[in-house]
C-alpha cells in the first residue's frame, strides 16, 4: 500500500536470469508508509525463457506466469490478465536497468492526480553506455511524432511506467509486440487522460537486449513503433493529454 493505494507489478522476461531476481528483490524491498510492503503482488511474465529466469523469479518471491506467444506487449498483457485486484499497475523490465527505488517517483504523480507516469530516461540520468544511439535516436523520433500529431511534450517511451488500473482496462491495449508503450501513451493522450512523464535513472542492463542488442530487434521495434503510431493517428482521437501543472518538472534524480 502507497498513499492509500494498492500497488502491483508486471514483469515481463524472456531469458533473464542474471537479472530477474535481483529485479524481484529489489521490488520486494520497497516499503510503504509505515514500514510494510509497498508492492501487493510481483507477477514476473516468463516469455517462453530456455533458461532458468521462472525458476529465479519463484525463488526471489514473483508469482510467475507463462505466456509462449512471443512479444513484449503479449507478456505485459498475460502478466495484467494474472495479477491480483490493485489500484495501479507498474511496469518494471526484468533486465535491472531501473533503479527501483525510483518507482516511488510514478507512485508519488499517480496519488497526485495522473492517470499515467512514464519515466523518462531522456529527462533523468543514464549511464554511458546504458542506451545506445540508435536506441535513443530513435526514441527522439517516436517522441517528436507524438508531440507533433497530438501536442503532448513526450520526450520518451521508457517501459519503466505505472498506470490506474482502470485506466489501463479504458485503453483496450492489443499490441502483442514492441509497439506496446506507445500504444499506451497515445491511447492515453487520445481519451484525455492525464498523462505525465517524471526523470528517472538508466543503468546497463544485465545480459543482451532482445532490441538494442540486435539489428534485426532494432530495425523490427523502430518499424513497429512508427507503424502503431500511425496506424492510431488514422484511428482518429486528436484529443490532448490533461497534463496537471509542473508534473513534468517533478524532482527526480535529474535533480530537475
Amino acid at each position: 500500500m502507497y498513499r492509500g493505494l494498492e500497488v502491483g507489478a508486471v514483469v515481463p522476461a524472456r531469458d533473464e536470469e542474471g537479472a530477474v531476481g535481483l529485479v524481484v528483490r529489489d521490488l520486494r524491498a520497497l516499503r510503504g508508509e509505515r514500514g510494510g510492503p509497498l508492492l501487493e503482488d510481483v507477477v514476473v511474465c516468463d516469455n517462453g525463457s530456455v533458461d532458468r529466469t521462472a525458476a529465479i523469479a519463484r525463488e526471489a518471491g514473483a508469482r510467475v506466469v507463462l505466456e509462449r506467444r512471443r512479444g513484449y506487449g503479449a507478456a505485459c498483457l498475460a502478466g495484467l490478465r494474472t495479477l491480483r485486484g490493485v489500484d495501479v499497475v507498474l511496469f518494471v523490465d526484468a533486465d535491472r536497468s531501473i533503479v527501483a527505488e525510483e518507482g516511488i517517483l510514478l507512485l508519488d504523480a499517480i496519488a497526485d492526480g495522473a492517470d499515467l507516469v512514464v519515466g523518462s530516461r531522456t529527462l533523468g540520468r543514464t549511464e554511458p553506455g546504458s542506451l545506445p544511439g540508435h536506441q535513443r535516436l530513435g526514441n527522439r523520433f517516436a517522441a517528436f511524432l507524438i508531440r507533433r500529431l497530438w501536442g503532448y511534450p513526450a520526450t520518451d517511451l521508457g517501459p519503466f511506467r505505472a498506470i490506474r488500473r482502470t485506466a489501463v482496462e479504458r485503453l483496450e491495449m492489443r499490441d502483442p509486440t514492441y509497439g506496446w508503450t506507445v500504444e499506451m501513451q497515445v491511447k492515453a493522450i487520445q481519451a484525455g487522460l492525464r498523462v505525465v512523464e517524471v526523470p528517472v535513472s538508466l543503468r546497463r542492463r544485465i545480459g543482451v537486449s532482445k532490441i538494442g542488442g540486435t539489428l534485426r530487434g532494432t530495425l523490427g521495434a523502430a518499424w513497429k513503433i512508427v507503424a502503431t503510431i500511425a496506424f492510431l493517428r488514422l484511428q482518429g482521437g486528436l484529443g490532448r493529454a490533461e497534463t496537471p501543472a509542473g508534473a513534468l518538472r517533478a524532482r527526480g534524480p535529474s535533480g530537475a
